[in-house]
């Protein structure tokens, strides 16, 4: 029999909006246990959003990261020596994982000078159902629906 299933680590939030969403996505940020990088360049571009926008930046966060979140995805699953592309639904704490995770790789490969203005123009696009990370979100769902055939695999 296998050993027991692994407790779950509650985040604490994070200390300026105290708010947990924040906290999973300035570890997400981080770089080599840098917490007080990653922080500040989550604020600047909090603050950048809110000069763009004049709307508040966790509002905005939320929102691009709500709007990043993919509903469905592609598992691969092995039948009888082919392996198939089988739509899945996505759990909520994996929907969050992706959408922090896509948001951060492709603000990464923006063009803006520093790190707090690439985050802040992708987390802007995203809110607004545009940019690259909602691109991926469309695409994922694009190869959900085009193996919608092999969802009777699905056990």
């Amino acid at each position: 029999m296998r050993k027991r299933r692994a407790e779950k680590k509650y985040l604490k939030p994070d200390p300026k909006f105290n708010d947990i969403l924040v906290s999973k996505f300035v570890n997400c940020v981080m770089y080599d246990g840098k917490k007080a990088v990653a922080r500040n360049v989550i604020y600047d571009a909090f603050l950048l959003i809110e000069e763009k926008t004049s709307k508040p930046g966790l509002e905005v966060f939320k929102k691009a990261i709500s709007n990043a979140q993919p509903m469905i995805e592609v598992r691969s699953r092995r039948v009888g020596g082919a392996t198939y592309q089988v739509p899945t639904e996505v759990r909520p704490e994996r929907r969050i994982a992706l959408a922090m995770r896509w948001i951060k790789n492709y603000s990464r490969t923006r063009g803006e000078k520093s790190m707090s203005a690439k985050l802040a123009s992708e987390l802007i696009a995203a809110s607004n159902g545009e940019g690259s990370a909602v691109k991926k979100k469309e695409d994922v769902h694009k190869m959900a629906e085009a193996n919608k055939a092999f969802a009777h695999f699905k056990w």
